[in-house]
């Protein structure tokens, strides 16, 4: 064991609460070598989050406790050194990325000081600080790196935030980079390329990577080694290719079984009235155009995804029909009525008819509300459901559908993880019982065998209710298990748009097939045969 880089050994985490102790890690025990990637694999409240916080010396100590085990790394017990020892290594050894950007970058500060100062900060000189900089945005895909320096946080998209952490962790090419859902929130073309740059980063430096992930994609394309985690003990381990072909473990068989992309492709769209009617919608920032005259229907009971890149004018769309943001120009009829030109007391009635669901539960869930009141919140502002043993059994009864205990319901947002958040965010759009769901990435950050039961679950809403979404999404294994029709949107421009199957199996546009190209598959063979074939000169 003394040659691994990193070497966790029987470690174990509780945190206590005023509910009692919670064993969130219990006598785990992995390693990773020098150049070698190991994913742990496992759904939001496994553990795997808390073992990366132990290693990193990030758990607030209390209300957790590390009740057993050692962390060597380089000879030593991570668990022994001081706040100054760990300093030192934190940040220049071993590097995080962390799930959450938006939590972690700070927003009073331009992202070029922030990615500098971890250079400084361990004795590198502003000027090569500032090259190395532009360097590290331009390999993780964020445009115009000179102007991107002098930004802050809230004007980057969600992925391009993510890209800004990896600049962020990579900066001074540590030896160990430990990766926390990394490409959770980036659209499938940056996704390989940054899974690309990671491998690169191995060949050149030697570098070990542990990244932690729910995505059977990215395990299949990147790791040499898996563990699987459930309730804090890991049940399984071996290669990618020994899991996903011969899993032994009953909660491992759940996990390759709903992976997404491998069902049949829904066939024709409904021929139903027609809900939203979107004509010409432009959106524009100053000199920079988000949105150039979208147009599409959306019929009662269809699901139409919108897919494309990061800054591609997805999310900009859906808050101009929502009226979250101003449009420069064009209609948003719903049933008939424009949105965009609707009295405020009418719109207010329309809106408990149609609801979103944020890319970032962090920023969309209230901190300071309990889970409870979160999802009751709606029923107030409409004046609903009076009756409190009522309320209490809805919420209990939204909880359990999106893979939620009904002792959540007291607890607040800082103390789930982000998948959970999400879960509790999409019980909140349930509440309702909309007419119209729309969906921000509303699924990007749940684990497989929790994905696949949303999923379910508003299949399951859009027949029995006649739901309609519009579903906006990078995974196109869930688009295509999902949606009716398919949007693709470049540059704040829609440039193609047709039924499932034909977008999957005849796509016309070439940005379209770079983006099908792009997408990974859970089958680690399949994906070997893709990347092999992706490098290989045309």
């Amino acid at each position: 064991m003394a040659d691994y880089l990193l070497s966790v050994r029987n470690l174990s985490v509780r945190f206590h609460t005023a509910r009692g102790a919670v064993d969130a890690v219990r006598s785990v025990s992995w390693h990773v070598d020098r150049g070698e990637t190991l994913a742990i694999l496992g759904e939001s409240g496994s553990g795997k989050s808390v073992s990366a916080s132990a290693i990193m010396n990030l758990l607030d100590i209390p209300p957790a406790e590390i009740v057993s085990g050692e962390i060597l790394f380089g000879g030593q017990d991570l668990l022994k050194l001081s706040r100054e020892e760990r300093r030192r290594i934190n940040g220049k050894r071993i590097a995080m990325i962390f799930q959450d950007p938006l939590g972690h970058l700070n927003p009073v500060y331009p992202v070029g000081w922030q990615i500098a100062e971890i250079m400084t900060a361990h004795g590198s000189k502003p000027e090569d600080a500032r090259r190395r900089c532009l360097e590290l945005l331009t390999r993780v895909g964020i445009p115009d790196v000179d102007n991107a320096l002098r930004k802050y946080p809230h004007q980057f998209s969600g992925g391009q935030r993510q890209r800004l952490m990896i600049a962020m962790a990579l900066a001074l090419k540590p030896d160990l980079l430990i990766a926390d859902e990394p490409t959770t929130a980036l659209d499938v073309t940056i996704q390989a390329e940054v899974l690309s740059l990671l491998r690169e980063l191995q060949a050149e430096t030697g570098m070990g990577l542990v990244l932690i992930t729910h995505d059977l994609g990215v395990v299949a394309d990147i790791a040499d080694r898996v563990v699987v985690m459930n309730h804090g003990e890991i049940v399984e381990e071996g290669s990618p290719r020994d899991i996903y072909h011969n899993p032994k473990h009953a909660y491992t068989k759940k996990l390759i079984a709903a992976a997404p992309g491998k069902g049949e492709i829904p066939a024709g769209e409904p021929e139903a009235d027609v809900l939203l009617d979107v004509r010409s919608l432009s959106k524009g920032y100053g000199d920079f155009t988000a949105l150039k005259e979208a147009s599409f229907t959306l019929r009662r009971g269809q699901t139409i995804a919108i897919v494309g890149e990061s800054g591609s004018g997805k999310s900009t769309l859906a808050r101009s029909i929502l009226r979250l943001e101003p449009a420069d120009s064009g209609e948003a009829r719903w049933k008939g009525r424009d949105l965009l030109k609707m009295p405020p007391r009418e719109l207010l009635a329309a809106r408990r008819q149609m609801h979103m669901i944020f890319q970032d539960p962090t920023q969309s869930l209230n901190p300071r509300m309990s889970v409870y009141q979160i999802i009751s919140e709606g029923w107030d502002i409409h004046g609903l459901m009076p009756d409190r043993a009522a309320r209490r059994d809805r919420v209990t009864e939204l909880l359990v559908q999106v893979g939620l205990s009904p002792e959540h319901a007291l607890r607040y947002p800082h103390q789930f993880s982000g998948g959970q958040r999400q879960r509790i965010a999409i019980a909140r759009a349930l509440a309702l019982e909309p007419e119209l769901i729309i969906c921000d990435e509303a699924v990007s950050a749940l684990d497989v065998s929790i994905q696949a039961q949303v999923i379910t679950l508003l299949g399951r809403l859009r027949e029995e209710l006649g739901i309609s979404f519009l579903f906006i999404a990078h995974d196109l294994g869930v688009v295509r298990d999902f949606a009716d029709t398919v949007i693709v949107m470049k540059a704040g421009e829609i440039v193609e748009q047709g039924p499932t199957l034909q977008i999957f199996d005849e796509p016309r546009h070439p940005y379209t097939q770079r983006l099908l190209a792009a997408a990974l598959d859970p089958d680690p063979d399949v994906q070997e045969g893709r990347r092999q074939a992706a490098a290989t000169p045309s």
